[in-house]
């Protein structure tokens, strides 16, 4: 690896503008998309109140108009930064504190706008770009062509900058990665060169910076756990399966990083068996795809994506094509570096999303929302083909460097499409659950009066926070709770009744003799349009009517 030499002008000049295009398009239309399901639970988190105490206040029966959200989607002075971590430890768990206390306070700074919230992922994503940079320094412990064509692949990789408009945790996440894994290596590099030099390492110094990046991920998102199991996994195989002292101090720093960690994992624990015990084991559901073409496909969106169904030909045709260059990669990758550095690629890969895989392996489909779950599989992808692709720039034969050279230029024109793409639509695939949202407002919006029932039974709370973000001002909501029969009042030109029950449905319509039309319907949600009391102004307008030309 040695023999690479820095990156030729043209190469940099490449760079340096897929860079300026990535962090362009992470901070383009940041208010545009879809506000959905889980991004709205972001914000009531941030906002320090459960979904306990919304229900309470505004699933009461009365009518409300969307400004009542706003109290429950960010920062207010009723909630302290307290009551944020409370909302968190009681009702969701099993997202750890760090990205919600940065939010907040961000937030209180900012204001608590779609663009405000969304513009910290986008800041953060920001960070990807020099901690890859350290990570392939020490892995690849090459000049700046194998650095320099990663960071343009994830500057423009598609995958990327869905998380990094999101507001969610996953791209600190991935910052959090690449940082626990670099320093991990670099403590790994420091007592080799030590050693070879017959000092003794400092291990304090060397490793108390792993102990912290990785206390710091788990503090993130939980899965980190693998993380740090793949992590181990390396050191045993770079130590030869041998109780070395950088086994020894390995161990040690990650034993304090996960006492460090403790607090957290005691409420995780808690707030898991208050679940098995309660009686509201109610879920957030998603999709069911089968395994291999969700894969398949979750491959093609780390270089490829303009939006493509799961199930469409096309879809699968790319997938494939990809496929066969990320193959061709880790093969080269394996061939041609010493193994301690595929084995980091392979195992970063593989070990934090085998427990996903073998879960719906056993259940024969995997959920859509799992993909972020993979985000260390998507980075070790990207680093084995940017090696592929940085190396081959330097191929001694004429022609083939002129193939890699098209296949590097159809990678760099399939992220720029795929990125101008995603930032300019409505919504997207990550935000299955409401990505019908933009034509359900419309239908909504096009009435002069209209009313928006629905009650809190599965995931309509999150669908009428997320609608919220898209109806306009004269949208008014009738909220309930436990599927109590709602008093609708006079005055609206249109009533929209959201994700009813079977039962429920029957009942409002037999209540109140109305006749139902589905308007939109999903595999998450439906909506039904509610007739009486239009016709009972029509047969209103006909009575006055008559009325006057007997007068």
């Amino acid at each position: 690896m040695r023999h690479l030499k820095f990156a030729p002008s043209w190469l940099r000049f490449v760079i340096i503008f897929l860079l300026a295009m990535g962090i362009l398009f992470r901070f383009f239309n940041l208010d545009g998309k879809v506000y959905w399901h889980d991004e709205t639970y972001t914000s009531l988190r941030i906002s320090g109140y459960t979904k306990t105490e919304v229900k309470q206040q505004i699933f009461n029966g009365r009518v409300i108009a969307r400004e009542s959200f706003a109290q429950f989607q960010g920062t207010n002075p009723e909630k302290s930064l307290n009551d944020t971590i409370m909302s968190l430890a009681k009702q969701d768990s099993q997202h750890p504190p760090l990205y919600y206390i940065i939010a907040r306070l961000w937030m209180e700074i900012f204001g608590n706008s779609v663009t405000a919230i969304r513009s910290l992922s986008a800041c953060i994503s920001l960070l990807v770009f020099p901690c890859v940079y350290w990570l392939c320094r020490e892995l690849f412990n090459v000049p700046l062509s194998v650095p320099g064509v990663a960071i343009a692949l994830m500057a423009i990789s598609p995958i990327h900058l869905v998380y990094a408009q999101e507001a969610q945790e996953y791209i600190l996440w991935l910052v959090t990665i690449l940082l626990s894994s670099a320093s991990l290596l670099r403590a790994i590099r420091l007592e080799y060169e030590l050693a070879k030099e017959r000092q003794k390492p400092d291990s304090f110094t060397i490793w108390s910076i792993y102990a912290v990046t990785l206390a710091i991920s788990l503090y993130t998102f939980l899965w980190s756990a693998f993380v740090a199991v793949a992590h181990g996994i390396y050191v045993m195989i770079t130590a030869k399966f041998k109780f070395t002292e950088t086994v020894r101090t390995y161990l040690l720093a990650s034993l304090v990083s996960f006492l460090a960690f403790m607090p957290w994992i005691t409420v995780v624990i808690g707030d898991y068996f208050q679940f098995l015990i309660s009686a509201d084991k109610t879920t957030i559901q998603s999709d069911l795809i089968p395994l291999f073409p969700f894969l398949l496909m979750q491959l093609s969106r780390i270089f490829f994506d303009v939006g493509l169904k799961a199930e469409n030909s096309l879809g699968y045709l790319i997938a494939l094509v990809f496929l066969t260059l990320v193959g061709y990669s880790i093969y080269f990758i394996c061939r041609s570096t010493n193994y301690k550095v595929w084995s980091f690629i392979i195992i970063l890969i593989v070990v934090p999303a085998l427990p996903l895989i073998l879960r719906d392996l056993i259940a024969g489909s995997i959920r859509s929302s799992a993909e972020a779950y993979l985000i260390p599989s998507y980075l070790g992808i990207q680093l084995a083909v940017a090696y592929l692709l940085a190396t081959q720039l330097y191929n001694a034969s004429v022609s083939r460097r002129r193939i890699w050279h098209i296949i590097m230029a159809l990678v760099v024109i399939c992220g720029l499409i795929s990125s101008k793409v995603s930032s300019q639509a409505e919504t997207w695939w990550n935000k299955d659950m409401n990505y019908g949202n933009p034509q359900v407002a419309q239908i909504i919006n096009q009435s002069n009066r209209p009313l928006l029932i629905s009650d809190a039974l599965g995931n309509n709370y999150g669908h009428v926070f997320s609608l919220s973000y898209l109806l306009e001002a004269k949208v008014r909501f009738l909220l309930v709770n436990n599927q109590k029969i709602p008093k609708i009042p006079d005055g609206f030109t249109d009533v929209f009744l959201l994700n009813p029950s079977e039962a429920w449905g029957k009942t409002i319509e037999k209540k109140y003799k109305f006749k139902t039309d589905i308007v939109y319907s999903d595999n998450y949600y439906s909506i039904w349009k509610l007739t009486k009391t239009r016709n009972l102004r029509q047969r209103n307008t006909s009575l006055n009517n008559k009325l006057s030309a007997t007068l």
